[in-house]
């Protein structure tokens, strides 16, 4: 039967939606409670809505009764001191599984090169229902940031590096591609992560606010890239060889985060 997709994803696996006018918004990030919960760098997390209205972050499959990523329950903790950043989640009209805001500390491209994970958000997801993406909202104005895709960990052709801007919109099938950020900067960056499942609805939404399938990759100097190409072959070797020295075979599993 298969999954119900959407088609303007179906090309680069990634949409870029109209920016967000973020100044007319209070930084409600700053307000709500974060879960130090590691992802791809040095991060933290305030979740929005979670497996049972907790506050924590764990895959939903982890919990009992186990499923996918859908059906979240809103933290009303969390929700009354964000109300913009609840509501720009649940505009969409789509279901919503995780929500949270990701606080990450400055990371270089070589490490954010490393980092680049794929998720797991299908993990449960009965086929013939809806394929869940994830919505990604910069909410600090990363200027000298950029998100990194693609769709082999390790080969740089056809690397997308997207503007992070506050208000850069963007929903992206993060199962299918390898993803993480470069954060030049000395502030954290704060971005609001959302995960929605496909259908109708989401359609109508990235119709909305104009998404496109194709945006012209941030330039970075071809020094930074080599230097950045050498460091993810360099921490991948030191991996493989910590776990043969263990007599175990490396596995890179997919991101719960």
């Amino acid at each position: 039967m298969g999954y119900i997709k959407s088609a303007a994803l179906e090309e680069t696996g990634y949409v870029v939606l109209d920016r967000y006018n973020q100044e007319l918004d209070p930084k409600e990030w700053l307000d709500i409670e974060y879960n130090d919960w590691k992802s791809s760098g040095d991060t933290r997390f305030a979740p929005l809505a979670s497996a049972f209205g907790d506050i924590e972050c764990n895959g939903f499959w982890n919990h009992k009764p186990p499923r996918t990523d859908k059906d979240g329950v809103w933290i009303e903790s969390q929700t009354e001191k964000a109300p913009n950043l609840t509501r720009r989640a649940q505009e969409p009209g789509a279901n919503v599984g995780r929500c949270r805001v990701i606080e990450l500390q400055p990371t270089p491209y070589g490490e954010c090169l490393y980092n680049l994970h794929q998720d797991d958000n299908n993990r449960l997801n009965p086929d013939g229902t809806g394929w869940v993406v994830r919505g990604f909202f910069n909410l600090t104005d990363d200027t000298e940031s950029y998100f990194v895709l693609r769709e082999n960990r390790t080969d740089p052709q056809g690397e997308t590096r997207i503007a992070l801007p506050a208000g850069a919109q963007l929903i992206i099938d993060t199962q299918r591609l390898w993803h993480a950020a470069t954060h030049n900067g000395t502030d954290p960056r704060y971005c609001l992560i959302t995960s929605w499942t496909s259908g109708p609805e989401l359609d109508a939404y990235i119709e909305k606010y104009h998404g496109v399938n194709h945006v012209d990759s941030v330039e970075v100097a071809q020094d930074v890239l080599d230097a950045g190409y050498a460091e993810q072959a360099r921490k991948d070797a030191a991996r493989a060889a910590y776990y043969a020295a263990k007599g175990q075979a490396e596995v890179r599993a997919m991101s719960e985060a």
